[in-house]
């Protein structure tokens, strides 16, 4: 396997959409093309299937030094209803872009799914959060089986967030773990005792919620398998119905001083984080847990198991989910929107996202229509992340196929896929290197490789 990881270990796209964004076509965007798709996709999908939303709440009290994500660091809560108050203005300015161009289509959006992810939700209140939910609730008919999710932080999630949003409809809550090394925690500035996952785990599960997920990185600093362990037993103490096994993305040349809390040497080798998930995944798998697409485990009761089993498991910027929607709708400053035919993103900064929706303007700044090309390989990526194997037929091709092929007979002699004549299925040895197979059907990224790194590691 050490050899293995040597000649695969290289930068690469974690697939949370196709194209990712840094091969987004920017030029040929523009905001009026972007209404146009969610038009489309509202009118083609909304009665079928429904919509999803994704509320990005971006502020946390301290920053951790691992986090890749957009953020604003503040301990002062008074930026919570100005900040709710844009997130609802801007939900009604794609409510009245719905209601003005596909009146009388499929009436209200349904909705099917929402997650609430940051920053971190539990910042704010549970009172300020229970406004800005019925605040969409009042406008929205709720699907008949909905998926409402959030980001908990254990060591500000009180049981009032817990039963408010429980009392809202919401089923699913996960919770950052990370590591419970006290040496690690203190590297990513990140202290957050045991007893703390522990409270916030028994109260989710008394009031009701049916799923409680643990998210927890490896390849942070100071990580030895020895600690990795320690966690990971700590952790099925609590019996999460799911887990992320993230890998830790070291990406501090976008994100900035952010990931730069610690010395690079800190970090394990390639060889090092490699036992820590390989090790650690032998060890879920032989607590009970079940490994689902990349960086995923789940129990078989859990939903995201039976979605993989019925094949319905879907992935998009939310992770692996067990409920597809065409739509989905970003709200909030940073957040990205999926039309399936277009791609677009809020701008990154909070008082820049306040202004434009104070000016009545939809919040995005770039994004990327998909032509036919890009909607063919989005679905070869998304089969293979989510069911490790795609097949196609003269519909489904595209000009470099026999390319891929060819780059593919290396990765079938290593024992990491089989290939048939139309059809490719990642082996258990090869799902290690999902996010390797799917770059071969890149081809945004195969005709225009990177001249610097952009890209964490996928290993």
């Amino acid at each position: 396997m050490n050899s293995l990881i040597d000649k695969y270990n290289i930068p690469g796209p974690r697939y949370t959409s196709y194209p990712t964004v840094p091969y987004w076509s920017e030029a040929d965007f523009s905001a009026d093309l972007w209404k146009q798709s969610i038009i489309r996709s509202f009118s083609e999908s909304n009665a079928e299937e429904g919509i999803s939303i994704y509320i990005h709440l971006p502020f946390c009290e301290a920053l951790c030094t691992f986090c890749a994500c957009h953020k604003r660091i503040t301990k002062q809560h008074s930026v919570e209803i100005p900040y709710l108050e844009s997130v609802l203005k801007e939900w009604k300015l794609y409510l009245d872009l719905i209601n003005q161009q596909a009146a009388n289509l499929n009436g209200k959006p349904i909705l099917k799914e929402l997650h609430l992810g940051g920053g971190t939700p539990t910042f704010f209140s549970p009172q300020n959060l229970k406004t800005l939910l019925l605040g969409i609730f009042d406008t929205v008919e709720i699907a008949d089986h909905p998926e409402f999710s959030f980001e908990g932080h254990p060591n500000n999630t009180s049981r009032d967030h817990l039963q408010t949003l429980f009392d809202l409809g919401f089923t699913r809550v996960s919770f950052g773990v990370q590591d419970y090394d006290p040496k690690v925690q203190k590297a990513i500035n990140r202290i957050q005792p045991f007893g703390n996952v522990k409270k916030v785990t028994e109260w989710a599960r008394e009031i009701g919620f049916k799923s409680v997920s643990h998210d927890l990185v490896f390849g942070l600093p100071h990580q030895t398998w020895d600690a990795m362990e320690f966690t990971i037993r700590k952790t099925l103490e609590l019996k999460p119905d799911r887990l992320a096994f993230y890998s830790y993305a070291h990406v501090p040349w976008v994100k900035g001083v952010g990931q730069r809390g610690f010395d690079e040497n800190d970090l394990p080798t390639g060889d090092e984080k490699r036992r820590l998930y390989e090790d650690g995944k032998k060890l879920l798998q032989e607590l009970g847990y079940i490994e689902i697409g990349m960086d995923h485990f789940a129990l078989e009761h859990d939903d995201l198991y039976q979605a993989l089993i019925h094949k319905k498991l879907h992935r998009n910027f939310m992770g692996y989910t067990s409920s597809k929607t065409h739509l989905m709708i970003g709200l909030g400053m940073s957040a990205i929107s999926d039309s399936w035919y277009a791609f677009a993103q809020n701008v990154k900064t909070v008082e820049e996202y306040q202004k434009l929706v104070e000016q009545g303007e939809i919040p995005v700044f770039k994004g990327h229509l998909l032509d036919d090309e890009d909607l063919k390989i989005r679905r070869h990526i998304l089969n293979l992340m989510c069911q490790l194997e795609t097949s196609w037929d003269l519909q489904h091709s595209f000009p470099e196929i026999e390319d891929s092929l060819e780059k593919l007979r290396e990765m079938e002699a290593d024992g990491l896929v089989e290939i048939s004549r139309n059809h490719i299925k990642i082996t258990e040895k090869g799902r290690a290197f999902t996010r390797n197979v799917a770059m071969v059907f890149d081809l945004r990224m195969l005709r225009n490789k990177p001249e610097t790194r952009i890209f964490s590691m996928t290993v």
